[in-house]
């Protein structure tokens, strides 16, 4: 493709990196990549994506933008409260990048969609705020090979992972059974500093260029975990699971389960 004068100027920080150069940026012009929630992980992913030319974006979210998610969720204006967040986060993307339309999926990803969505994009985000939707996004990058940058957030900090198909381990290597509800708080429960969530989120917007590009070393077999209070990063290094119901010698898993199916098979609590 031809670079325009503007696109020389907007992406020229990215075009003077020798690891993305003319050649570089053109395949994230020609790439795509899907956000599953846009929330405090979601939106500093969504508008780093866009802001590093990312051809084209999609994001899903069933829920409506609330008050209490503005100290994170800053995709979304005020005036965006009652709004669709997938709807509210594509009109932020637009205004931000005029060549860009956003696709937006105003749904929950669920075990029906998730296959036919994952395919429709090279990298996914998994910016979700519960167990059974991570869960969820790691069985579709599995079946479907697409890579899958999982992050979680709460309180002061939070943990990546990213999950390359073929290459390292998948969610349920590291954590076999979804944690029961007692151990798995909530931002409404624990609460969580919005900067904090916006350092996750940015992380995984460069996990998802790395692979994209094919460039660096993306975290698939190293679980890193950051805590903004004592000023930390640390990794811990993630085996592949050879009796991995999803990705191990002998796969049960073949399209993605619901929760309440992959429970039933474990016998896991939610």
């Amino acid at each position: 493709m031809r670079f325009t004068d503007q696109d020389i100027l907007r992406y020229s920080r990215n075009i003077l990196l020798g690891e993305i150069g003319p050649h570089g940026q053109e395949k994230l012009f020609a790439s795509s990549a899907l956000v599953v929630g846009a929330g405090g992980l979601g939106s500093p992913a969504l508008l780093y994506l866009a802001a590093a030319g990312v051809g084209r974006i999609g994001v899903i979210d069933g829920d409506r933008v609330d008050l209490s998610n503005l100290n994170r969720q800053l995709i979304h204006p005020e005036a965006s409260v009652g709004r669709w967040k997938a709807e509210s986060a594509r009109d932020t993307l637009r205004a931000f990048r005029s060549d860009l339309e956003p696709e937006a999926h105003p749904t929950a990803l669920t075990a029906d969609n998730a296959m036919d969505l994952f395919s429709r994009y090279d990298v996914v985000i998994d910016g979700s705020d519960n167990f059974p939707t991570k869960y969820l996004c790691s069985d579709a990058s599995v079946v479907t090979g697409v890579p899958l940058v999982h992050a979680g957030a709460l309180r002061f900090g939070g943990q990546i992972l990213t999950v390359v198909p073929g290459q390292g381990p998948c969610l349920r290597c590291l954590i076999p059974e979804i944690p029961p509800r007692k151990d798995a708080p909530t931002c409404a429960e624990a609460g969580i500093l919005g900067a904090a969530a916006g350092v996750l989120g940015s992380w995984q917007a460069v996990e998802a260029v790395k692979i994209l590009l094919g460039i660096g070393v993306p975290l698939h077999g190293r679980l890193t975990m950051i805590d903004t209070l004592s000023g930390t990063v640390s990794a811990l290094s993630v085996p592949k699971d050879p009796q991995c119901p999803a990705c191990g010698e002998s796969p049960r898993i073949r399209t993605p389960l619901s929760p309440g199916e992959y429970c039933l098979e474990r016998s896991c609590a939610l």
